[in-house]
């Protein structure tokens, strides 16, 4: 009889064998049943899981300074990291249920009841919630329990033949091994294939692919042949898609079938209107370049793109319903729930806030909103870019707020004036010599007249310009700079077409956007 058999070791001063035995059991009963919602949930609930359930409303929950802090450590990678949190935790949590179980019949099954109840309380605070999705919260719990209970029953069976053999018996420890196998392969492989594939994304990616995009009524106008600065290493002037970046509180792309699709604009408007996704293709589209940041992008961070947007301008949509008087916001509501407030003024002036459907000529990408999103020039995102758009709320300022006015953010976003140094790398060693500087600066909806750099608090040297696409766009700048061996502080500052030069204090992004100047050090050698 192997010593490390559960049943021995409890009488040989092991018990530690049995109890990780029994938290294994809780790990795979728990890792098991979730797999199994996130399948099931591809057929029959594919907008919303109790995984996706619970991450929304733990994203919901936290305060902001948590966010704050995700998006700075882990940029466009904060849902990755929410999810391996969320799983390192379940699993503890499932070891728990299982030493519980193991030590008291049905206290893990309890605990993992209790989790149960939350999962479905998740599920119904959640936009997207129905019938199934509530089914499939309960469904999993009950399997999760069943599976406990089960490999619990076979782990005492084994303990109990490991004391008194029964000539004859089945050897439940192999069957224990076995299952718990079985359940540890079922959770990797079905785990891997429900983040590959989940229904609801398969039929969007599919409707996605059949839409034909018309052609614009008013094409973006050609970017200038000075528009580039010509400097090695500089990001583009177009963001391409796959590069752009993505912050926004779902924690998986919520899939909307463009067929089904309906915008609704209501509130204090003489008549509410409804726009299918074929109503909007037949508008005449307008198609520009425009730069869009989130507020949670730090000074010299990367949480900003530009891009040729495609869409329907949002001032025609609202001149159909007839804003009241007294309304001054508007709040665009997404499949998801999450809400933006954005000034009426901002949307109804000349500027090109568009109800886009295709980005760099192309469908809008799932992850980036399809079949529609909002993008407005001169807005953070959190005021304005709402992703899979479903609603136009006219309303008040004094009587909605959105989502993340609530947590600490202000009412209104305008983007700061900012400038960014893209060459050399921070840090990066470079050759004696003309040290060529580059970067971006950005002043959406004012535009950009002039680039200034520093060196070691000394005089500002302006920048070459490039030629900027629109004043709805960010600008590329360069400068030579003839430097000898040594270190170097280098700060990059802006002024807008108005005169107003860019502010140096340093502010965090809460409540408004951050401001500064960004700085970085340059390591010159001989």
């Amino acid at each position: 009889m192997s010593s490390s058999e559960p049943g021995q070791a409890r009488h040989d001063g092991g018990p530690r064998q049995a109890a990780r035995a029994a938290a294994a059991a809780g790990i795979v009963a728990v890792g098991s049943a979730a797999v199994l919602g996130e399948l099931l949930a591809g057929f029959f609930s594919p907008s919303l899981s109790p995984m996706t359930a619970v991450g929304g409303a733990v994203i919901d929950a936290v305060p902001p300074g948590v966010k704050d802090w995700a998006v700075a450590v882990f940029g466009t990678a904060d849902k990755a990291a929410l999810l391996v949190g969320m799983g390192l935790v379940m699993a503890a949590l499932a070891a728990l249920a299982g030493i519980l179980e193991y030590r008291k019949r049905f206290a893990g099954a309890a605990l993992i009841g209790v989790f149960g109840m939350v999962g479905l309380a998740a599920v119904l605070t959640r936009a997207q919630a129905s019938a199934n999705a509530a089914v499939l919260a309960v469904l999993t719990a009950v399997v999760a329990v069943l599976l406990l209970r089960f490999l619990i029953r076979t782990l005492r069976e084994w303990e109990t033949q490991a004391l008194e053999p029964a000539p004859g018996a089945p050897p439940a420890r192999r069957r224990f091994l076995q299952a718990l196998a079985g359940g540890a392969v079922f959770t990797a492989a079905g785990g891997l294939l429900a983040g590959l594939w989940r229904g609801a994304a398969a039929v969007a990616s599919e409707a996605r692919s059949r839409v034909t995009l018309p052609v614009p009524a008013s094409p973006a106008p050609a970017i200038p042949g000075d528009a580039e600065a010509g400097v090695d290493g500089m990001q583009p002037l177009v963001t391409p898609n796959k590069d752009f970046y993505r912050i926004d509180t779902a924690l998986t792309v919520p899939a909307v079938d463009p067929a089904t699709w309906v915008l609704k604009v209501t509130g204090l408007v003489d008549r509410e209107v409804e726009l299918t996704f074929a109503d909007l293709l037949a508008k005449p589209l307008t198609e520009r370049h425009i730069t869009i940041a989130c507020v949670s992008n730090t000074v010299g961070g990367d949480l900003i793109g530009n891009a040729r947007w495609l869409g329907w301008p949002v001032r025609e949509l609202l001149a159909l319903a007839g804003p009241q008087a007294g309304a001054d916001m508007v709040l665009s509501k997404s499949a998801d729930g999450w809400t933006a407030g954005t000034p009426l003024d901002v949307l109804s002036d000349g500027r090109d806030a568009l109800l886009a459907v295709a980005m760099n000529g192309e469908p809008l990408p799932l992850e980036h909103g399809f079949p529609v999103r909002l993008v407005v020039p001169g807005l953070y995102g959190y005021v304005s870019a709402t992703k899979w758009v479903t609603e136009l709320k006219v309303t008040r300022f004094a009587d909605d707020v959105a989502y993340w006015t609530p947590r600490g953010w202000s009412e209104r976003g305008p983007i700061k004036t900012s400038s960014r140094i893209d060459v050399p790398r921070p840090g990066r060693q470079v050759k004696a010599g003309t040290i060529m500087f580059g970067g971006v600066a950005w002043a959406q909806h004012t535009g950009i007249g002039r680039v200034e750099l520093r060196l070691n608090r000394g005089p500002w040297r302006q920048a070459d310009l490039a030629q900027g696409i629109s004043v709805d766009t960010w600008y590329q700048w360069k400068l030579g700079v003839e430097l000898t061996e040594g270190q170097y502080e280098v700060q990059v500052r802006a002024t807008d077409l108005a005169g107003r030069i860019q502010d140096e204090r340093s502010r965090p992004v809460v409540p408004d956007g951050a401001t500064g100047l960004h700085t970085i050090r340059v390591d010159v050698t001989p």
